[in-house]
């Protein structure tokens, strides 16, 4: 088969570049003959399995004079918001990768096009090759753009309407795009989330120093929950027998998301009473090690779909204290059962994604007693993934 994946963002970046990687991999694996399309920076390095034809376009030059459009608001890497782009701005985007898409769908002749989110270039993929099977996947974000961002919103959801197959994470994202787009039920499907196993995995004991370790991974950012996670370490050192500074070592992996708010967060952090190192953006085995050398991963977390960073933590080994976002305890406790998993009661929400500022205080006093509770665990549970793979979703997707 001849498979074309598309994405208006960079391939090896965030959670739905990963994803997209990960199939591009797994039907590699079994022979067919692919192609990518992504919005890059020319000095970007893309990593995609030998024999994948990639067609970048290039943003910040030419045609596209702006940063790339990002799905978040806030991405590791310079961007657009979709909520700042101007008719002309729309415009040189549609120019720009349909020049590119139509080359690739001439020169690949594909069977089948995947778009990953459902937004504006999958919209326009689907108007634009009527004849070609086009399937699309929901990476949760682009239901927040649909709801906080009117950009072509009725062309978006039309188009939408019209792909052959629309692949969400979980029952949560379903609700959504029935709701949002207003989609045929028949054409969704389940897919759920893969993880790599061959990176992450238990990987031997843990370091037994007398040191907790505690690991975030994502975006250092405000809606990630960062600020909180920092504020939250402060109720932490006030609350009975909890660790001194010396007990317990916080790191923080992952890039900026808004620079300003970036040094705001280092800022905070110095005053913590606990150590807290900021990694930067590391390699998928640089962070496997940080994973296998913790004892606890954090994800406080305003908003997310399916966090591949949970299920990577709990292959490590790690225990997992996370925001109670909606419909990922009743997935995670079907797809991974056996881990220790502690679900924080989210703060009050406004826009999909804005916690109600009065509320963080009982949200952060509610995830230092979910860490305390999970610095004092003794038992040590491992969680089954076995079920969660990688090749398992690319194999539903060619079925389909």
């Amino acid at each position: 088969m001849r498979i074309l994946s598309i994405t208006a963002q960079k391939p090896n970046s965030t959670g739905s570049g990963i994803y997209l990687t990960e199939l591009v991999k797994e039907y590699g694996r079994k022979g067919h003959t692919q192609a990518v399309v992504a919005g890059v920076y020319r000095e970007d390095a893309v990593e995609l399995p030998k024999g994948v034809d990639f067609y970048p376009v290039y943003f910040e030059e030419g045609e596209l004079p702006y940063p790339i459009v990002g799905m978040s608001d806030e991405m590791p890497y310079k961007s657009t918001r979709y909520c700042d782009m101007t008719k002309e701005m729309r415009a040189q985007f549609e120019r720009a990768f349909l020049k590119v898409i139509t080359q690739a769908v001439e020169q690949c002749n594909p069977d089948l096009i995947l778009c990953h989110h459902l937004y504006l270039l999958t919209a326009l993929v689907r108007e634009h090759f009527p004849k070609r099977r086009v399937y699309g996947f929901c990476h949760n974000t682009d239901l927040r753009q649909m709801c906080k961002t009117d950009l072509e919103r009725d062309f978006i959801r039309k188009q939408i309407q019209k792909l052959d197959r629309i692949f969400v994470p979980q029952e949560a994202q379903r609700e959504g795009v029935l709701a949002v787009y207003k989609a045929d039920p028949q054409k969704l499907e389940t897919v759920g989330m893969g993880y790599n196993s061959q990176i992450f995995h238990g990987g031997g004991d843990k370091k037994k120093d007398g040191v907790t370790r505690i690991v975030f991974a994502g975006k250092i950012a405000e809606k990630k929950g960062v600020m909180s996670l920092i504020r939250s370490l402060s109720v932490l050192y006030s609350l009975e027998r909890a660790c001194t500074g010396d007990e317990l070592l916080v790191q923080l992996a992952g890039s900026a998301g808004n620079q300003e708010e970036y040094e705001q967060i280092r800022q905070m952090a110095a005053k913590c009473p606990y150590e807290v190192r900021f990694l930067g953006r590391l390699s998928q085995p640089e962070l496997a090690k940080v994973y296998q050398e913790s004892d606890i991963f954090v994800l406080p977390s305003f908003f997310d779909g399916l966090p591949l960073t949970v299920i990577e933590a709990l292959a490590c080994g790690d225990r997992v204290v996370m925001s109670d976002l909606p419909g990922i305890r009743k997935w995670l406790m079907e797809a991974a059962p056996g881990g220790d998993v502690r679900f924080v009661e989210m703060p009050q929400m406004r826009n999909t994604d804005e916690p109600v500022p009065e509320t963080l205080p009982a949200f952060e006093e509610r995830l230092a007693e979910a860490l305390l509770a999970s610095i004092r665990t003794r038992e040590r549970r491992t969680a089954d993934v076995s079920r969660i793979s990688w090749e398992g979703i690319a194999a539903k997707v060619a079925e389909v």
